[in-house]
């Protein structure tokens, strides 16, 4: 197998990989072949209302990936995730992963894809990283549907009295587009609708996604969309789907992307790979359907929640675990020796060069993930995702100070090896251990507390502020929330993912800091209050190189720079 300093791309790995059909995959997890509705060779729906029953079988264990603050130097989440549930099956475990479905934003820009990496990939890689299923494409069509309803609702004489300038809802597309952030939109003439202003989100924070993500089943789905609320009448009442008559409509649109998609990894291990919020925007977590529906076939489920564990993992402790029950028996933190040196204060361009003194000041950011998991009633277990420019020093360091801390942790060699080789055979057992661990699952705060309190809870026992200043417009948000007794509601953090703080720049474990709530907007289908904090946007921009500038296809219509 090709070791972890071979030059090879994670698409040329891919394409070497021997991929099976996916009935065989099916067959090799109980999938029955009347459940699936294939889509090509090596993609399947799973018609959950055709899965047999496993008469006796308990619910599989969740094993939640998380990490440390993110870096430019890159973490592997999504690689530790695959690969861990690889070597878990390697161990004789009946295992599934439960992943999320990249978006075209940040293949096209920066960040690239979410399907692992190197021997520890999900496949067919590049259909996965592109359209996949189509589920993205029914979710932007369904958010603007209803914003085209919502538009011609007003245009038709406003039955519902609609204040054109209180319109909450959005339009999406599943691409980084900052010109489209404020746009007006309705302008030409009177046949040409009712001129407002308007922008548009990335199809990743509508709310739709975050239903579409939360629901349990399609009737649950139906439901949760009526309750969406798109925007305010000239008194100041909630505008709600119901209202307009079109959840309907909206559940049509969706009735078959609800259906988890089912793939492979390179070494087989079955994976479901639906749904794709991002976690610095919206709440981070794969569909619970698709979690559910791995737990009721396999014993264990590796899944993961998007960015640093301040994001992803609180959010599906707080939001994802209240709303199902999916609360996580082990949680893992990835780091890496170079993210670790770069919030130890080194550039990008130097992480090659060994600095023990520069990983240890850059520890502090993985402390914080640590305790933070803590306070969740569990203690996790941290997997350093082993690079070729790594030093036995550094890997020495990191490990005794994850001794000194309390935790267990494990070298993982799995982009090179993949978890279907003996790279990720120790963190396997470190994470099969922490499953025997007694645990006591807690939220961080009940959701008694007023959304101001839950919001200055996450900041300061989180990210470490010292305290929460609240914009003029957020707090009259607040004031509307407690008006439409909309407090009770769990709260979503939009918050760069690269720092505690709501400043990208500062790295490392910022304390003494005021994080700056900008405006709130409750998404009562999803059942929660996205707080907008520092300069996060909801609609990202593409970087001075993007990274659809590589991308290109070869003679026979494969991917060409796909990573």
């Amino acid at each position: 197998m090709t070791s972890i300093h071979a030059p090879a791309s994670d698409l040329d790995i891919a394409h070497a990989a021997r991929i099976r059909p996916i009935e065989e995959i099916a067959a090799s997890a109980g999938i029955p072949a009347d459940a699936l509705e294939l889509y090509g060779r090596y993609k399947a729906k799973i018609d959950t209302s055709r899965l047999p029953p496993v008469p006796g079988k308990a619910p599989g264990k969740v094993i939640l990936v998380s990490a440390m603050s993110p870096t430019p130097a890159g973490e592997g989440k999504s690689t530790c995730t695959v690969g861990l549930a690889d070597s878990l099956a390697r161990a004789g475990r009946n295992v599934m992963v439960a992943l999320r479905e990249p978006s075209l934003g940040p293949v096209m820009g920066m960040k690239g894809g979410a399907t692992g990496g190197g021997y520890s990939q999900v496949l067919p890689m590049e259909d996965i990283n592109l359209h996949f299923t189509g589920d993205f494409h029914a979710i932007t069509s369904a958010n603007n549907t209803l914003m085209a309803l919502v538009d011609n609702s007003i245009y038709q004489g406003n039955p519902l009295n609609i204040d054109p300038r209180r319109i909450t809802f959005k339009r999406v597309l599943d691409v980084n587009d900052r010109a489209l952030r404020e746009v007006v939109i309705g302008l030409g003439g009177a046949t040409q609708g009712v001129p407002r202003q308007d922008g548009f989100d990335i199809t990743v924070a509508s709310e739709v996604m975050a239903v579409f993500c939360l629901a349990t089943d399609l009737a649950d789905l139906r439901r949760r969309l009526a309750l969406m609320t798109v925007g305010y009448t000239y008194d100041r009442k909630p505008v709600t789907v119901a209202d307009l008559g079109v959840e309907g409509a909206l559940t049509l649109l969706l009735k078959d992307a609800v259906k988890p998609n089912l793939v492979q990894t390179i070494a087989g291990t079955p994976a479901l790979v639906h749904g794709g919020p991002f976690a610095n925007i919206a709440h981070g977590c794969n569909s619970v359907i698709a979690t559910q529906t791995a737990r009721s076939i396999a014993d264990l489920v590796v899944t993961e929640a998007g960015f640093g564990a301040d994001l992803g993992a609180e959010k599906f402790m707080n939001i994802k675990a209240r709303s199902a029950d999916v609360a996580p028996d082990a949680v893992v933190l990835v780091a890496t020796i170079r993210a670790l040196k770069m919030h130890g204060g080194v550039a990008k361009e130097d992480l090659r060069r060994p600095d023990v003194g520069a990983l240890e000041r850059g520890a502090v950011n993985l402390r914080r993930h640590v305790a933070n998991v803590k306070k969740f009633g569990i203690t996790p277990v941290v997997a350093v995702n082993k690079f070729a420019t790594d030093t036995d020093e550094e890997l020495a360091w990191l490990l005794r100070w994850c001794a000194g801390e309390g935790v267990s942790a494990a070298v993982a060699d799995i982009w090179g090896e993949g978890g279907g080789g003996p790279g990720g055979d120790e963190l396997a057992a470190t994470v099969l251990a922490a499953l025997d661990e007694p645990r006591s699952f807690r939220h961080l705060y009940p959701l008694e507390l007023s959304v101001e309190e839950k919001v200055r809870t996450i900041a300061q026992e989180i990210y470490g502020a010292c305290d929460v200043a609240f914009s003029t417009p957020a707090l009259r948000r607040l004031a509307e929330i407690q008006a439409n007794g909309w407090d009770d509601l769990p709260v979503c953090m939009a918050k760069t993912q690269y720092s505690f703080s709501d400043d990208a720049t500062r790295l490392g474990a910022p304390e003494g800091f005021t994080l700056h709530v900008r405006d709130l907007i409750p998404k009562t289908g999803a059942g929660f209050i996205v707080a907008l904090t520092g300069a996060v946007m909801t609609m990202p921009g593409l970087p001075r190189e993007p990274g659809a500038l590589r991308m290109d296809v070869d003679d026979d219509g494969g991917a060409v720079g796909l990573f």
